[in-house]
């Protein structure tokens, strides 16, 4: 039985009369609950005509069955033709209200539709939140049977108010949720990493939010009635404006809502890990140059594509603690990266997948490799980037001098610590970084004597062994009196305690 009471009665028959469908009813009538809206069309509109068609006497019920008395003398049955009532209103007419949104697509055979639309997608989830979108112009309609009702509740001293109504959007979802989740096997909550999308659309009645500009900005610029646009229009008016402009009831509509492509979309999944690049013929990221790509491969498409295969994501989008250049190798333990899977179809991976995953990757190709690859979340990615500022790296550099050397000349520089140095945004990156002066700490160096024009340097930063023709300063030239340049050079360490550490 309906949650009615005897105060519904006159709301009830008003709105019947006016063409509204039966969930419409029950939403102005403030029924909030759901299984009300879950019942069959037939049954709730056989119901609500019995309910206004009862007579009221010094014990009358409610339309859920209690009892209730009244100090007041008896009423004269209402007479009402429900003749008229269900000429106004029958299964086939379309509700002024939600344009049919709360009539044929609350059945069961259009969850089923949303459904089997949701499985052709072939998504992987235990849980999902179901999202609709409706016409903006329903909320000129709802208004509009607000001040209907509004009207009638008044003359008997009652009150209604506009947030009191049940939403569109929330009937809706009352009536077809459960089946879909049903259907698909998965709960519907309020929260999912899955999201399943419903939109409506009702060309025919587009016009009905232009008046709103007109009467309330007194301007008709506006080409795109957004939903909050119009609930914001709506709030500005006032109740005899908007009934100068717009008919209460609303008229019917000769044509029902369309329901567009059922949707899928899967929050993005992260994985993050450390990779080692051994070739100096690799850069980082595709190397395109005023639109032609250079080099085939990088380091982001051979971790990227394994993810992207197995994870079935739509797109990804890679980052990782700072960058070598094409011709430097990492070395070590790696440089920490995370990689942003987009609308993954599936998520969920077991510890043994992901290392599998891990030796898909390393086995792709000899010029790199992975390891403590792991799923992660959003915020804990912002941990590399917390990184970029503490971070302290180690290289290994070839240099080579002009000037002849022994093993004493390079003793002196083992002793520099901490040597700060100014640094001009090099040469090499100025085509994607703003120019700048920046202060660099070499922390430490040391060196290895190899013959007399070549020796080995471990260092902090590229530009500050041949001075990037006077950007970097001090410079190893400055300090060794003599024209030097870095042969081959490595990143030895990365030293950011991100992401933890696997143990094999």
């Amino acid at each position: 039985m309906l949650s009615l009471k005897e105060k519904d009665r006159p709301i009830v028959r008003k709105l019947l009369c006016a063409g509204c469908c039966v969930r419409c009813v029950l939403r102005f009538c403030c029924v909030g609950t759901s299984s009300a809206y879950r019942r069959s069309y037939q049954d709730l509109h056989k119901e609500l005509l019995a309910f206004i068609s009862e007579e009221n006497s010094p014990q009358s019920h409610d339309a859920s069955g209690e009892e209730k008395s009244s100090e007041a003398p008896p009423n004269k049955r209402m007479r009402i033709d429900e003749d008229s009532v269900t000429a106004a209103q029958t299964d086939s007419d379309i509700c002024p209200v939600c344009l049919g949104v709360l009539q044929d697509f609350c059945d069961p055979s259009f969850a089923e539709q949303v459904s089997d639309a949701v499985k052709k997608q072939q998504y992987e989830f235990d849980s999902l939140v179901l999202t609709v979108s409706l016409p903006a112009q329903l909320s000129v309609r709802e208004h509009s049977c607000w001040l209907h009702v509004k009207k009638e509740v008044r003359e008997k001293s009652m009150c209604l108010g506009k947030d009191d109504v049940i939403q569109v959007k929330d009937a809706f979802k009352w009536a077809v949720q459960g089946k879909i989740g049903q259907e698909l096997g998965a709960a519907v909550v309020a929260n999912s990493p899955c999201e399943v999308s419903i939109s409506f659309i009702h060309p025919e009645t587009e016009e009905d939010c232009h008046f709103l500009y007109v009467a309330v900005f007194l301007s008709v610029s506006q080409s795109v009635f957004t939903r909050m646009a119009v609930v914001k229009a709506l709030e500005k008016i006032s109740e005899e404006k908007f009934s100068r402009h717009y008919p209460c009831p609303p008229k019917k509509a000769n044509t029902r809502c369309t329901a567009l492509d059922t949707t899928c979309l899967h929050t993005s999944v992260f994985i993050a890990g450390r990779y080692n690049k051994f070739s100096r013929e690799l850069p980082q990221t595709p190397w395109v140059i005023d639109g032609e790509r250079r080099m085939d491969g990088s380091v982001e498409e051979l971790i990227a594509a394994p993810l992207l295969s197995s994870f079935r994501a739509d797109g990804f989008n890679f980052s990782s603690s700072g960058r070598e250049d094409v011709d430097v190798r990492t070395l070590g333990n790696g440089r920490p990266f995370a990689v942003e899977l987009l609308n993954p179809h599936r998520a969920k991976f077991n510890r043994a997948e992901i290392k599998q995953l891990q030796e898909t990757i390393n086995q792709s190709s000899d010029k790199i490799r992975v390891r403590d690859l792991q799923i992660v979340t959003r915020d804990a990615t912002s941990r590399m980037k917390e990184g970029e500022e503490e971070k302290t790296k180690t290289y290994s550099a070839l240099i080579w001098t002009q000037k002849a050397i022994e093993s004493p000349d390079l003793e002196f520089l083992a002793n520099i610590k901490d040597l700060r140095i100014a640094q001009k945004t090099p040469l090499r990156v100025l085509h994607r970084r703003p120019l700048a002066v920046r202060q660099r700490l070499v922390h430490s160096m040391t060196t290895i004597y190899l013959d007399k024009h070549h020796f080995t340097l471990k260092l902090y930063i590229k530009e500050f062994v041949h001075g990037d023709f006077g950007r970097t300063k001090p410079n190893l030239c400055d300090l060794m009196k003599t024209d030097a340049d870095i042969l081959e050079l490595d990143v030895e360490s990365v030293d950011i305690d991100w992401p933890p550490a696997i143990p094999d």
